[in-house]
């Protein structure tokens, strides 16, 4: 049998970082469970279960890393479950301990305690890689603060803005998923020990109905898990809230616009030819068309993020339809829809590293095209200019009118350039001379507060959050082009 022939995943081969995919990855999950092992057999050893030994302890922490597969795998074809086949082959190498090991607890003890672990792994990763987004984003936004270039409303051109100014807005979205980020992290919690349908009866009857020391073995095993003592759900079913899933990829999902957004308004800015994404020496951008320079980049970010954000449906629709205590069909929906959600926004955010390192401006095109509308917009400024040489108001209006409608379609129609300052320049009405009208088409005397909005933006908001997660070092990625 070849790899070549059954599906492989694109995360895997194509998208999505080691790192993310080994947090992901069964050695990841199994360990963790083995982890949970421990936590557990430790605590309940420390609230005076006295079958439990510190020789058994041990046993059990010196095979945490090295999983007997094997076995496992040839006893889950016996019995059918996994979990106990885990404890089987768990137990195979620590005989001592293999009588004590799962203790009180239900499949939903390593299955969702691990959940809740690699969910947070994984948000970890995804807050370092959106911190690098923005930190690269930052230094764009402050480099290109005065630029000016054409500000669009319904993909029309409206007024000047700067090429800075606009990158804040894409680093703005981004911000605002990070808070969310950081606060899915805040108040995640482990679903701790509850036992089958989470009444905790199997611990009452271990520890003859101590209910401190239940709580206790609660937050025993959250702080060797890296959790605060108090981070364990208060109640649940047989599982964590499903919500929480739901949540989580919610968070995930609005990276996904923030980046798409981006992404969309690169492709609309290359078309312009006013900015485009790195283009590598020997890149080929068409297979037919040599010349082409194709944003496959910005189109990938695109198609992952359509992905996530549907994918985020799948957890909601979840937590929707369990049943009671639950039912089962979370299970063959969350392996795949939670994993998949964390991949595809990994391989955005490494998408995005690369593309926010190396952007390229193209001044000389963003001047022409500012200056080609500028006469438009500058038509008030001139009118006032007028007025304050003699003019009349109403009248100068309506000849403005006149002399735009004239130039635009002389634009439109006929393929010319705009001659409206010539037009103006021509006009007896205003009184003004060509080089004096032009006095009024400075770019930078029309993007209002951009340069200080710039500044106050990076300094008040996007530096004091990501200032806490910086090393130094910038965040490195590697992506399939």
């Amino acid at each position: 049998m070849s790899q070549h022939d059954r599906y492989i995943s694109p995360f895997s081969t194509r998208y999505s970082s080691d790192e993310m995919q080994y947090i992901f990855s069964d050695d990841n999950k199994f360990r963790t469970w083995r982890r949970l092992w421990v936590a557990l057999a430790r605590a309940e050893m420390k609230q005076g279960l006295t079958n439990i030994t510190p020789e058994m302890v041990e046993e059990l922490e010196a095979h945490v890393d090295d999983i007997n597969y094997d076995v496992a795998i040839a006893r889950e074809k016996l019995v059918r479950h996994d979990v106990m086949s885990h404890v089987y082959a768990y137990g195979q190498q620590c005989p001592k301990a293999a009588g004590i090991i799962h203790l009180g607890a239900t499949s939903c003890y390593v299955g969702d305690n691990t959940d809740i672990i690699v969910m947070r792994q994984g948000l970890e990763l995804i807050r370092k890689k959106l911190i690098g987004v923005l930190a690269k984003l930052a230094r764009f936004a402050e480099e290109y603060k005065d630029m000016p270039c054409m500000a669009y409303t319904h993909c029309q051109p409206a007024q000047p803005t700067t090429v800075g100014k606009r990158a804040t807005l894409w680093a703005n979205e981004l911000v605002m998923d990070l808070q969310e980020i950081d606060h899915r992290l805040a108040v995640l919690q482990l679903r701790g020990v509850k036992g089958t349908t989470g009444t905790q009866a199997s611990f009452m009857e271990l520890f003859k109905g101590d209910a401190d020391k239940i709580r206790a073995v609660d937050a025993s095993i959250a702080e060797e898990m890296g959790f605060d003592s108090e981070a364990v759900i208060p109640v649940s079913g047989q599982t964590y809230s499903r919500k929480v899933d739901s949540f989580i990829l919610n968070a995930l999902a609005g990276i996904a616009q923030s980046c798409m957004k981006f992404a969309t308004d690169l492709r609309l800015l290359a078309n312009f030819k006013e900015m485009e994404e790195p283009f590598e020496k020997n890149q080929i951008g068409s297979s037919a068309m040599p010349y082409k320079r194709n944003p496959m980049r910005s189109e990938r970010i695109c198609a992952l993020a359509r992905y996530v954000i549907c994918d985020s449906l799948n957890p909601a629709f979840t937590s929707a339809t369990q049943w009671f205590e639950r039912t089962l069909d979370d299970s063959a929906n969350k392996r795949i829809s939670v994993p998949e959600a964390f991949l595809a926004v990994d391989a955005i955010l490494n998408i995005m590293i690369n593309v926010v390192s190396g952007l390229v401006v193209y001044p000389k095109v963003i001047e022409a095209h500012v200056m080609n509308e500028l006469p438009f917009m500058a038509t008030e400024n001139i009118m006032m200019d007028a007025v304050k040489r003699g003019g009349n108001r109403q009248d100068l209006h309506e000849r403005i009118r006149e002399h735009s409608m004239a130039a635009g379609k002389r634009i439109k129609e006929e393929g010319l350039e705009n001659d409206m300052v010539d037009r103006i320049a021509g006009d007896p009405m205003f009184g003004m001379t060509r080089e004096q009208i032009l006095e009024h088409l400075d770019p930078s005397a029309y993007i209002g507060r951009c340069p200080s909005q710039v500044d106050e933006f990076l300094s008040e908001c996007v530096r004091p959050a990501i200032a806490p997660y910086l090393t130094g070092e910038d965040v490195k990625v590697e992506i399939n082009l």
